[in-house]
């Protein structure tokens, strides 16, 4: 099966992939599977069960969140999968929001982060106080 919006495959784990776990939970929620290649196909994940203690730690410290980490084995090999919940508050990443829209992650700024925000919090821009007004 090939990637679809809201699952993604990784043959190895990067640290940078937090970023799209970030973009999960603020938009629809999704999956990722370290192990697989792009069409789907195990490739069978090296340090598999390092990667068991240290995925839910890294989630849960950097993005403030608790993700489902689960290990599976197959003829072909081993891989992980990651499955993220759509967050009723705002998550970042770092300070930096992600956000998935289609196939793609996008990072948050200006007045898209804004909109994004005062929406996730039940506010509309007209009900934001200004300083100093």
């Amino acid at each position: 099966m090939p990637e679809q919006q809201n699952i993604k495959y990784k043959s190895i784990w990067k640290d940078e992939y937090l970023k799209w776990i970030c973009g999960f939970a603020n938009a629809q929620g999704g999956k990722i599977f370290i192990g697989k290649d792009d069409d789907g196909t195990v490739v069978d994940l090296k340090k598999s069960s390092k990667l068991m203690e240290d995925l839910p730690n890294k989630i849960t410290t950097v993005l403030g969140m608790v993700c489902d980490v689960n290990l599976h084995e197959t003829s072909e090999g081993k891989f992980i999968e990651i499955v993220v919940e759509p967050q009723p508050n705002p998550v970042n990443y770092k300070g930096e929001y992600h956000y998935l829209s289609g196939s793609t992650k996008q990072e948050l700024k200006g007045a898209a982060l804004d909109k994004f925000l005062l929406q996730r919090y039940g506010k509309k821009w007209d009900n934001v106080l200004m300083p100093n007004v």
